[in-house]
C-alpha cells in the first residue's frame, strides 16, 4: 500500500470544474454524486485524471475526507442550481394581466 500525501485544505479552481462535469454527466445530489466523482476519477474521465491528480487539487475520497468534500460540492451544486434558477427566471417573459372590465347591468 502506498501512502498517498494529505490533500490540501482548499480546493483549485480546476477541482470545482470537476465537481461541475460530474453534476453535470448525473444531476443527482451527495451521496449518489460522489459515487459519479469515483467513477469519473477512477475512469480517468476529466482531463484524464485519476484519483492521485484530483487529490492535487483538494479532491479527496477517503473516509476522513468525505465531510469537507461533501459540504463544498453541495455548496457549488446549489451555486449551480441558484444560478440556473435566475436564468431560467430572468429568461422567461413577463406575464402582464389585463383588469377586467365590469359592465353595469341594468
Amino acid at each position: 500500500m502506498v501512502a498517498r500525501p494529505a490533500t490540501p485544505h482548499a480546493i483549485t479552481a480546476e477541482a470545482v470544474e470537476f465537481i461541475r462535469f460530474c453534476y453535470a454527466r448525473r444531476r443527482v445530489g451527495w451521496p449518489e454524486l460522489y459515487d459519479e466523482m469515483c467513477a469519473v476519477a477512477s475512469r480517468g474521465l476529466f482531463r484524464g485524471w485519476g484519483p492521485d491528480d484530483l487529490a492535487e487539487h483538494g479532491i479527496g475520497f477517503g473516509l476522513f475526507e468525505m465531510p469537507r468534500l461533501a459540504s463544498r460540492v453541495c455548496e457549488i451544486v446549489a451555486e449551480d442550481r441558484a444560478r440556473a434558477k435566475a436564468a431560467t427566471t430572468a429568461a422567461a417573459p413577463e406575464v402582464t394581466t389585463v383588469p377586467a372590465t365590469v359592465t353595469a347591468v341594468a
